[in-house]
């Protein structure tokens, strides 16, 4: 049987119009859904390409969040509010009003009034009546202010204590006047019946006879065991009311005694903490000199030599201690400290104006900013000129925006900065900027120039790919706008819409669906041009499905069934030659099988109809191949004929059963 019989068999069984891959849209017809054709186009890498020379710079933003000073590391909090911060500072005019110095002399004079080296010792009184004048200043935020209240309250609680140790001293004196009183009671007081029943026992000194009533007897002894008896006699003594009330007081006393020690103790160590717990805020915050004046007031006002700090040991403030300098924090210690920060920070400011002096920038600004960071509120800090910190700020500004550019791949901007950077200061470290600059340039160079190469050889794919590291790696590459000035130049976006129209004029789809990734980028925006181009992928790609299904079953053996599912398709694609070879070269291993289908459609197709001819024909195509789809609709359909639905009325159907 040809091949032609077949195929014209087909086009009948499965009653579909003639159609092929691309049927232009001369009626509105419904498209099938397909995805975007993919853009091989460059475009710009979301995720930075690896940095194989490394994108440290020396930058003014420290990486640590602490800085040590006399074993002790003082944390800065987070960097970046604290750059924001410096940046401020650089440029705010210095605190150099008459107000401002009043402020630090306030300062400078309370600490010489609560120095042990004051003249006549420490005046607390004296030292105190200048906090309130410091107060006014803006800069102090309040912080002498709160430094009066605190000390104001500790003397307040001092004199409580005082007050209850008054109160104990005078019911101590009660107690003690009251023992001595019971004392004095329980040895001499006796019942007056005493003397009476002396004299009513005579002066006899014998034994008393046996059997003898003790009062009949003589003796001395007779008489002693009467006065015993008599003194011990309820009323008197240590057995009187009296006595038991005044042993009461004596008890409550005592019990008022403890509950005012208690009492004392706790106020102290509540009002101790109180004030300890501004001491260690002022510290955090930086405010070092507002510590040494609350560690001198509060030598001054507790002098019991307990200066240890009352915080709970798994706090961050007792780490800062404890792993550092390896002791409990005291007060002493917070004053040490203080005094050790405020001179760091002066020679800090000493090593800048050092430093600027020598053009050395880059040093200079990072000696001003640990400064900063330890001290912004200390004098060398806040009195510094404008004009130093306004020569900091332009390096540090440049040195951000150099760091910015490098970590955008901006290397031509970057080469500029680093250019004056290096003109402003001498000590600017460039090496690492003009290493990183040098390899990621030539990096992108090399790549711009391989994928010129690959352009030239019609190696579109490896092409993008190099154009593509080339961007990201330096997207402001100046060969990029070469290699796009030559791809405009020789125009292979026209070049591959010309190809498109070419090929479909010429209903060479195959050629279509191989070049596809070259000649989406080319009809993209066109609306009739990318519907064809749609239909096209989205039925070769359903033929070569097909044919990847086809190439299984026949590895399996099973011819019959690889026919029947390229025969569907070779009804709606009877131009695909693709499709056409594959049947072309299956047609002998299933030829019993394909005739049977056709005589079974002849009978079919006659008229009359030969219901029941068609129906055997097809009961055998099904014996051929029983998983056979082709055979059981044509079953179906030929037993609807013979067996009509109830529903359906007698004589509706079309053709006649004649031949069953």
């Amino acid at each position: 049987m040809k091949f032609s019989s077949v195929s014209a068999f087909i086009l009948a069984v499965g009653g579909i119009a003639h159609g092929q891959v691309y049927t232009p849209p001369t009626q509105p017809a419904e498209q099938p859904q397909q995805t975007q054709p993919v853009d091989s186009a460059p475009r710009q890498a979301t995720k930075p390409a690896a940095s194989p020379l490394g994108q440290e710079i020396p930058m003014l933003d420290p990486s640590a969040e602490t800085i040590t000073v006399g074993g002790v590391a003082i944390p800065l909090g987070d960097n970046r509010l604290l750059k924001a911060r410096f940046e401020k500072y650089l440029n705010q005019p210095p605190e150099s009003t008459a107000d401002a110095t009043e402020y630090r002399a306030s300062i400078d004079k309370i600490l010489q009034t609560v120095s042990p080296f004051h003249e006549g010792g420490p005046n607390l009184y004296a030292a105190f009546k200048i906090l309130p004048r410091a107060a006014t200043y803006p800069g102090d935020a309040g912080i002498c202010s709160t430094l009066a209240e605190a000390v104001y309250v500790a003397m307040l609680a001092k004199n409580d204590v005082s007050q209850l140790a008054k109160i104990n001293t005078a019911i101590e004196e009660e107690k003690q006047q009251r023992i001595k009183d019971n004392d004095w009671a329980a040895r001499h007081e006796s019942d007056k019946a005493v003397g009476n029943t002396n004299a009513a026992g005579g002066g006899g000194g014998g034994r008393p006879q046996q059997g003898a009533r003790p009062q009949q007897g003589g003796g001395g002894g007779q008489r002693q065991s009467n006065q015993n008896q008599n003194a011990t006699n309820a009323g008197t003594g240590a057995n009187s009311l009296k006595y038991a009330e005044t042993m009461r007081r004596i008890a409550e006393i005592e019990a008022i005694k403890k509950v005012n020690i208690v009492r004392t103790e706790a106020q102290t160590v509540k009002t101790k903490a109180q004030y300890q717990v501004n001491m260690i805020q002022w510290f955090v915050q930086r405010r070092y000199e507002h510590v040494l004046m609350a560690s001198r007031f509060y030598n001054q006002i507790w002098k019991d030599g307990d200066s240890t700090l009352m915080i709970n040991k798994g706090s961050d403030v007792s780490k800062l201690f404890s792993e550092s300098v390896g002791v409990s924090p005291t007060v002493s210690s917070l004053d040490a400290l203080s005094s050790e920060v405020i001179r760091e920070v002066e020679k800090y400011i000493e090593a800048f104006d050092t430093l600027l002096e020598r053009e050395e920038l880059h040093s200079a600004s990072q000696r001003l900013m640990e400064a900063y960071a330890l001290g912004e509120y200390l004098a060398p800090v806040a009195t510094l000129p404008l004009e130093k910190k306004r020569r900091v700020a332009d390096y540090v500004r440049d040195l951000h925006e150099l760091y910015g550019t490098l970590q955008a791949h901006d290397y031509t901007k970057a080469k500029e900065l680093a250019d004056r950077l290096r003109a402003s200061a001498k000590d600017f470290p460039s090496s690492k900027v003009d290493s990183a600059i040098a390899g990621y340039t030539l990096a992108s160079d090399l790549a711009v120039e391989e994928a010129k190469m690959h352009l030239f050889a019609r190696e579109n794919e490896k092409a993008s790919e190099k154009i593509r590291a080339a961007t990201e790696i330096w997207p402001t590459n100046p060969k990029l706008n070469e290699f796009r000035q030559m791809i405009t130049d020789a125009n292979p976006i026209r070049q591959a819409r010309d190809d498109f129209d070419r090929l479909l004029n010429e209903q060479n789809f195959r050629e279509i669906f191989k070049e596809q990734y070259r000649l989406a980028p080319a009809i993209k925006g066109d609306t009739d041009r990318e519907n064809a181009f749609k239909e096209i992928i989205t039925n070769i790609t359903r033929i070569e499905t097909a044919l990847g299904k086809a190439s299984e079953f026949r590895k399996m053996g099973q011819g019959y069934a690889a026919w029947e599912q390229l025969a569907e398709l070779r009804s709606e694609f009877p131009d695909d030659p693709k499709l056409g070879r594959e049947l072309e070269e299956l047609a002998p291993s299933v030829a019993d099988f394909t005739r049977a289908l056709q005589n079974a459609r002849d009978f079919e197709d006659r008229m009359p109809r030969q219901t029941g001819s068609a129906l055997a024909w097809y009961l055998k195509a099904r014996s051929i191949y029983p998983r056979s789809e082709m055979s059981e609709e044509g079953i179906k359909r030929n037993l609807d004929m013979v067996l009509p639905d109830e529903s359906t009325p007698m004589g509706s159907s079309s053709g006649s059963s004649t031949g069953f």
